[in-house]
């Protein structure tokens, strides 16, 4: 039973009236196939002869999936229109049209997303050609993006219920561990000491690729409201305070007051208690780590200094990476999943911000996160 075809809605903006009409005639005739996922595709169209009257109708919630754009408009010109949508990150297949192009507006309409270019005057065949092309690249993406959404929801489920199944012989062990731990000696209870942190190694990486897989997949619900981004900071430097104590690290936490956002608490948490233990862990006995925050416009951005080991120019360009931890001599005792950093620059990229290092070996590390408003970037 062949499948339903799909429906691609086209914009064609052009000033041009008798060309726009002769467009809007084909493409409502045209029938198009993507052989690579097996697709048929049908066209709608509608005709703006001006980039104003188009952006106007795409603000009132009208959705494209292929744009026809003729680069010299009366009022708002073609690249004015690309740069619009590139602002609003709108996901067109543009497909320029023009009588004249230079090289410099070529290389420029292509920054701002154009896909092909499409020259005056071309004939109905042409302008197929350029439909296929720009038809089988956005279905061929779409289709990409499927899959890949697909595959983050299988893997969340295989984290999930593996994650689950091993919390009981974890649990389990852990209890047994307890006891014993009383009651041996001080040799084997050395040993069980160091089956206990494993243990407690094993939960943490649990724990981290639920996060992980949460946020990949979008099956982590996101709770909204206004956070005082301070108190979290706060409350993670106090929930770390006993590992901080261990390792003989002081934990000083910089801020004028409040610093207000729109976010998810749970997430901001997240990143901190990630930032702050890896400050911690990476140390050195006596050092410090030093929390700051600041904003400014609707940017906040968090900052976790530290005096410990430091990192070489080539570790720093693949800490962010999943499942990635350094190891060499000073770090063959610390304990970790490779997934902390990794959470954190996709938490940062959920809020239309990103994560970066500064760090000198032997020296310290400062890790920088810029998170902006999730109101404005819902706004954006």
């Amino acid at each position: 039973m062949p499948s339903t075809p799909q429906v691609l809605h086209v914009a064609v903006v052009d000033d041009e009236a008798p060309l726009g009409a002769a467009v809007k005639r084909i493409l409502d005739k045209y029938r198009g196939h993507v052989e690579t996922v097996d697709v048929d595709v049908i066209y709608t169209s509608s005709y703006f002869v001006s980039g104003e009257e188009f952006l106007e109708s795409v603000d009132s919630g009208e959705d494209y999936d292929l744009l026809l754009l003729d680069l010299k408009l009366p009022g708002l010109s073609g690249l004015e229109v690309l740069a619009e949508l590139a602002k609003q990150e709108r996901q067109l297949v543009t497909v320029m049209i023009t009588a004249y192009a230079t090289f410099e507006t070529a290389v420029q309409a292509t920054k701002l997303g154009a896909y092909d270019f499409l020259p005056k005057p071309f004939t109905p065949e042409e302008l197929r050609y350029s439909l296929r092309k720009a038809t089988d690249h956005l279905i061929i993406g779409r289709e990409a993006r499927r899959l890949a959404e697909e595959k983050r929801h299988v893997r969340f489920n295989f984290i999930s219920v593996l994650s689950h199944e091993l919390k009981a012989p974890l649990n389990a062990i852990e209890s047994y561990l307890k006891i014993l731990q009383d009651q041996e000696s001080d040799e084997h209870r050395h040993i069980i000491d160091r089956s206990l942190i494993r243990l407690e190694g094993m939960r943490k990486l649990i724990f981290d690729l639920l996060d992980l897989t949460r946020i990949e997949s979008g099956q982590k619900a996101r709770d909204f409201a206004q956070v005082d981004v301070a108190s979290v900071a706060r409350e993670s430097v106090e929930l770390l305070s006993t590992e901080a104590a261990d390792n003989d690290v002081e934990v000083t936490l910089a801020t004028p007051g409040p610093v207000e956002m729109t976010a998810d608490a749970g997430e901001l948490g997240i990143i901190f208690n990630n930032l702050v233990s890896n400050a911690i862990k990476y140390n050195r006995r006596g050092g410090t780590v030093t929390v700051s925050l600041e904003r400014e416009a609707d940017l906040v951005t968090v900052q976790v200094a530290d005096t410990g080991i430091g990192l070489t120019p080539e570790e720093s360009s693949k800490i962010f990476n999943d499942f990635v931890r350094i190891k060499n001599e000073e770090t063959a005792d610390i304990l970790g999943s490779g997934l902390g950093l990794s959470t954190v620059r996709k938490l940062a990229r959920l809020y239309h911000g990103k994560a970066s290092v500064q760090s000198e070996k032997g020296v310290g590390s400062t890790f920088s996160v810029t998170l902006r408003d999730a109101e404005s970037a819902t706004q954006n």
